[in-house]
């Protein structure tokens, strides 16, 4: 019996592992357990729940500068995607820009588009240009599915938690002692790798579209030195969901003129600054 529940899981491990999707900007097969058609409707409905429970600021000037900017970064997508054999990638996303009223320095964008920005960052972004630069950043999660990633490797680690459980038996002891080396295992070798590649392939697809867009991607280098100076200390880099700002600042720079290359490509051939 025990037996056939661990073939039973492990199935269920090879059918998921089979579930992928095709990363556009990357090409790499990427996790895709929940499709988007169950995703995008709950986003947008926990997005309009999220403005409705918070002060969205309409009519100012870095209210009309945060829609205008997203707007710019998603017809550099459109294009982007159109040109690389992906035509109708974005035909689901309903596209929203908002800013809110909240000090933290953060901004998201949820699958499907949906996008805000916190007035507390609006001072580290700068100006024009350092919007582009997050807005570039936020706007490439959504396009490379990191969110659907996410919770599909959420499943897997619970799966494999699961399996490693019915394979230990009725052992309750030597149950306790994998649960933990298991969590703290997959959360620091897995997990959390999983998640700094995620950022990082944000920041290099951001560079991208915010060259396509007309900004230049130098800017989103100097807008982490900016984040740093916020931020002040920070864990080690494996304990992080995030890469050290050093290290994207670092990536940036290197990627910058590979972003400015591409935009060309497409007839961009100033890019601005502020």
């Amino acid at each position: 019996m025990k037996m056939k529940k661990i073939l039973s899981v492990l199935a269920v491990l090879v059918f998921m592992v089979a579930c992928t999707t095709t990363n556009p900007f990357t090409g790499k097969q990427t996790l895709a357990l929940v499709p988007n058609s169950q995703i995008l409707p709950m986003a947008f409905q926990q997005y309009q729940q999220f403005l409705k429970e918070n002060k969205v600021v309409r009519g100012t000037a870095d209210a009309r500068m945060v829609n205008n900017v997203g707007q710019k970064i998603a017809a550099a997508a459109e294009r982007y995607l159109t040109a690389n054999g992906f035509a109708g990638y974005l035909k689901d996303y309903q596209w929203e820009y908002n800013l809110v009223e909240d000090p933290a320095v953060n901004a998201w964008c949820m699958p499907g588009g949906k996008i805000v920005f916190y007035t507390g960052i609006m001072p580290i972004a700068k100006n024009e240009a350092g919007v582009a630069a997050i807005m570039g950043h936020e706007v490439a999660h959504a396009l490379a599915n990191h969110g659907q990633q996410r919770m599909s490797a959420a499943q897997l680690q619970t799966l494999g938690a699961v399996a490693g459980n019915v394979a230990l038996g009725n052992d309750p002891e030597n149950q306790a002692i994998f649960n933990q080396a298991y969590g703290l295992g997959t959360t620091v070798g897995v997990m959390l790798p999983f998640s700094r590649n995620h950022e990082t392939e944000a920041d290099r697809i951001g560079l991208t579209l915010m060259a396509m867009a007309g900004y230049d991607p130098i800017v989103a280098a100097e807008l982490w030195e900016r984040m740093k100076q916020q931020a002040g200390g920070a864990p080690p880099e494996f304990l992080s969901t995030h890469p050290s700002s050093n290290t994207r600042i670092n990536n940036i720079r290197q990627w910058a003129p590979e972003a400015k290359a591409e935009a060309r490509k497409f007839g961009v051939t100033s890019f601005r600054k502020q």
